[in-house]
């Protein structure tokens, strides 16, 4: 455990270096400036989340900023899962590393939860930055806010988890693009799922059933929505919840967590045995 907690400090060390992250501290900059904005225009029009109309205005524009925030990190654990691993590989620097008295599992394992604590960390100081954003701007706190922070914590585990097993087999630039492709497939499908829940029609719902199975990015994030979200805003509107991609009108059962952490579970033992295997 000590080898496995001091390569995940110098996986945190090593991300604080790179261009990624002061790429992603730039973006998300942009993204609160925008979200403050435009919450400061939804208080002017409407004095605040009292009608129903803001209320639904409000839960909207916060999921679809939450959204960016999630998409971001997307991006910067995707991206750096690849080089963390795959680049050290390619440069030799796995190589030196193994002929210490270290195993290949401890290095993967240490890699990962360094990620995950980078992952997790900027999705905290995101999400709490951007709720209080919106409560000195439109007075609105979301109900659930730890769980939903949570659920994108996980969300982003389980896309960095599948980056660091493509980049046991790929270069570091194509696990980072086949990872975040298939993130945005699965949230299309996952729309393309609702759209079919909403018309009755169960063969276009199972879309998005099938894909939040085989990767639970997206059901994991239709839980954070449902978190951020008034729940006398989702009984009023009704069923008209699920035609939205920024509304979702269920919260996620203790089964599909489970399945969520078997799936990441499954993927990181893959990664193992395949940089098992790979020949440094």
């Amino acid at each position: 455990m000590r080898i496995v907690l001091t390569v995940a400090a110098l996986t945190l060390q090593e991300a604080s270096r790179r261009r990624v992250l002061r790429s992603l501290g730039v973006l998300t900059t942009i993204l609160l400036a925008l979200s403050a904005w435009g919450f400061s225009e939804i208080a002017a029009d409407y004095g605040g989340l009292t009608s129903g109309e803001a209320k639904i205005a409000g839960s909207t524009v916060l999921n679809l900023v939450m959204f960016g925030f999630s998409l971001i990190a997307a991006l910067g654990t995707a991206f750096l899962a690849g080089p963390t691993l795959s680049g050290e590989v390619e440069s030799g620097v796995a190589l030196s590393m193994m002929t210490r008295p270290i195993r290949r599992v401890q290095v993967l394992a240490g890699k990962w939860l360094g990620l995950v604590a980078f992952g997790t960390g900027f999705v905290t100081v995101a999400g709490v930055a951007q709720f209080l954003i919106v409560h000195t701007t439109v007075g609105y706190w979301p109900p659930h806010p730890v769980t939903g922070l949570a659920l994108l914590a996980a969300q982003t585990a389980a896309l960095l988890t599948l980056g660091l097993l493509f980049s046991t087999a790929i270069s570091p630039m194509a696990s980072g693009i086949v990872a975040v492709g298939l993130f945005g497939a699965t949230w299309i499908a996952g729309v393309v799922g609702s759209v079919g829940d909403a018309l009755g029609n169960p063969s276009v719902a199972m879309v998005g059933t099938v894909s939040r199975m085989l990767l639970p990015t997206d059901g994991l994030w239709r839980g954070a929505m449902n978190s951020f979200q008034d729940p006398a805003l989702l009984a009023q509107i009704g069923s008209g919840v699920e035609e939205s991609p920024f509304l979702s009108m269920h919260p996620l059962t203790g089964t599909y967590l489970l399945w969520a952490a078997v799936w990441t579970a499954l993927v990181l033992s893959l990664a193992a045995l395949s940089f098992q295997r790979r020949d440094l």
